[in-house]
């Protein structure tokens, strides 16, 4: 393959406005590249416009986990659980939900961990280059993030994700009862055992961060297109430009970072992917009369609150309906009552100025690995995407991977994991 180190300036496209691809136009324009950035909807209006904000690098723990799968009739029979399915849809995802399974074995998540310890590692300082260039200081935070438990139960069902944490030399430090209540005092005091996780950091705002960091890449030089990429123009395995519907956008390389919607470039190119899409909502408190002083994981019911220039967020919950069913706004609903269980000083009721909603789609692979690599038809398109819930957190190193792949450099770490033909 070309590069650009040895053969001159490139034209790349990167289809995808969202964290990951705005990350990697950026990156790439850096390296010297004629990059441009097509979106279809807006800049970070995606998955990256109600995410929970957060850089953590102690992320690395798997979705699919040994046991999993004997939670999943609780989590479905309770009405305010972390995991919902359309049943209409369960026949499509069968497939996806058997791999789900399969990867959630004590090697197989090991070996997850390990591949997702570098793509995460200092997610913060990752982006810090970016957002500073940008002159966005001001919207991210480094004040660690704090995961809660109800019982001791509930933290000892969560061993094993210490223990890989551990493994791959993430910090933490466990608060418990006075000590948890002094240090976030927002906090009920139903919750007994907390974990500080020091590395992290947050954002005030993920869709603003990354829409800033969007501005200063035109501001740099690249160039947006708003349009819907539909398939690449080749002739061979040279690439000669990206169709769309605003026609042929010429380019010598191209990147697919299109989340959730990556799965139909792939299959263009011959590449069957196993993505799907794990539907997560939020909602957001105006003006809470409390507000916690950095993002705060209720592991017990699996959803994070993150203090939002805007207000405070409640995100989280996995729902499979794939990219076409109505919103259920129970869902947000029943975050919001899970976050007066969290943070006894919020209101018992708000008027609807003061609370929003928002359902969005994670692109998610079955073993919690998104995919980064080169397709199967042609060198010149590179893969970025299938973050699931790390999307934010990573995507400045998958950025950075990807702009070596287009180099012809050496990866910052071992992309083999990520590979398109893992499946």
């Amino acid at each position: 393959m070309a590069t650009s180190s040895t053969h001159g300036r490139r034209t790349v496209a990167v289809i995808g406005g969202g964290a990951v691809g705005v990350a990697t136009a950026s990156f790439l324009l850096q390296d010297g590249h004629d990059v441009v950035l097509i979106e279809r909807f807006g800049i970070g209006e995606g998955a990256s416009f109600g995410n929970a904000g957060v850089f953590a690098p102690s992320s690395v723990v798997p979705m699919s986990m040994p046991g999993t799968l004997a939670k999943v009739p609780g989590y479905l029979l309770d009405p305010l659980g972390p995991l919902s399915i359309r049943w209409r849809y369960l026949p499509t995802l069968a497939p996806w939900l058997v791999r789900f399974v399969r990867a959630g074995t004590q090697a197989g998540v090991r070996a997850q961990a390990r591949a997702l310890t570098p793509l995460l590692h200092d997610s913060y300082g990752a982006w810090l280059p970016l957002v500073r260039n940008a002159g966005g200081d001001d919207l991210i935070r480094r004040d660690g993030f704090l995961a809660v438990y109800r019982s001791q139960a509930d933290f000892d069902g969560d061993a094993l994700g210490f223990q890989l944490r551990r493994d791959n030399g993430i910090a933490f430090e466990v608060l418990r009862e006075d000590e948890l209540w002094q240090f976030e005092p927002s906090v009920s005091h139903d919750y007994t055992i907390g974990v500080l996780f020091p590395q992290a950091g947050n954002t005030v705002n993920p869709n603003r961060l990354v829409r800033t960091v969007a501005e200063q890449f035109q501001r740099d030089g690249g160039r947006l297109v708003r349009a819907q990429a539909r398939g690449f123009a080749r002739e061979g395995v040279t690439l000669k430009g990206v169709e769309t519907d605003a026609g042929l956008i010429p380019a010598d390389a191209a990147v697919v970072a299109a989340g959730a919607h990556s799965r139909t470039l792939a299959a263009g190119l011959g590449d069957d992917i196993p993505l799907d899409t794990e539907r997560g909502y939020h909602v957001l408190v105006a003006d809470p009369e409390t507000l916690p002083r950095r993002p705060i994981l209720d592991a017990s019911a699996k959803f994070v609150s993150t203090p939002m220039e805007t207000g405070l967020r409640m995100a989280g919950t996995v729902e499979f309906a794939g990219l076409d069913a109505p919103p259920n706004w129970t869902r947000a609903d029943h975050l919001l009552t899970l976050g007066r269980r969290l943070f006894p000083g919020l209101a018992p009721a708000y008027p609807e100025s003061r609370v929003s909603r928002w359902m969005g789609f994670r692109p998610s692979m079955p073993d919690s690995l998104p995919v980064i690599g080169r397709a199967g038809a042609t060198p010149h398109v590179v893969y970025a995407f299938g973050h699931g819930h790390v999307g934010l957190a990573s995507a400045a190193r998958t950025g950075m991977a990807v702009a070596d792949l287009i180099a012809g450099r050496p990866a910052p770490f071992d992309l083999a994991p990520f590979a398109p033909t893992r499946f």
